[in-house]
């Protein structure tokens, strides 16, 4: 007898189980599903003609083209003076001639590379107006850093001539 109550019970919590029901969800697209969540294109803004930039690119072009003309006038020299001195040991004259004429070589070096930063901090300046690269800019900068690499690597295989092995 204890067991028909929690029998019907059972049977009354089965039967709401199975009741039917004739709501399903709507399988149309919902309103969100239509979203278009892709970035939309934005036209790339076109740098104007800036005549004070030109003139600022132009002069330090013009400073890169000297000190590039320097260096490599000092580099013939200091090749001259590394061939002099290869296989001489540390501290002898001609070992000590190389040695300042690389000095001098990386001098004028350091001085390529500032006018690189020159280049980039004008860029900086740019960027952060908001201002769209500027292509006279861009194209310096890029003959700046493949002069600066070359006067480097210049410079290091001098150096590397006269190292003590």
């Amino acid at each position: 007898m204890r067991s028909l109550p929690l029998l019907a019970l059972g049977a009354v919590l089965l039967a709401g189980c199975a009741q039917t029901s004739t709501r399903y969800p709507s399988l149309l697209p919902r309103a969100n599903e239509g979203l278009n969540f892709t970035e939309p294109e934005r036209p790339t803004p076109q740098a104007t003609p800036d005549a004070t930039l030109d003139t600022r690119i132009a002069a330090i072009a013009a400073t890169l083209d000297s000190t590039d003309r320097d260096f490599q006038a000092a580099a013939k020299e200091a090749e001259t003076k590394v061939a002099r001195a290869r296989g001489m040991a540390a501290g002898t004259g001609p070992w000590l001639d190389a040695q300042t004429a690389l000095s001098v070589l990386d001098g004028l070096r350091s001085r390529a590379a500032v006018t690189l930063a020159d280049l980039d901090q004008l860029r900086i300046q740019r960027a952060q107006t908001g201002a769209p690269d500027y292509p006279a800019l861009q194209s310096a900068m890029e003959r700046a850093g493949a002069v600066v690499a070359t006067e480097e690597a210049r410079a290091r295989a001098l150096e590397a001539a006269i190292a003590p092995s």
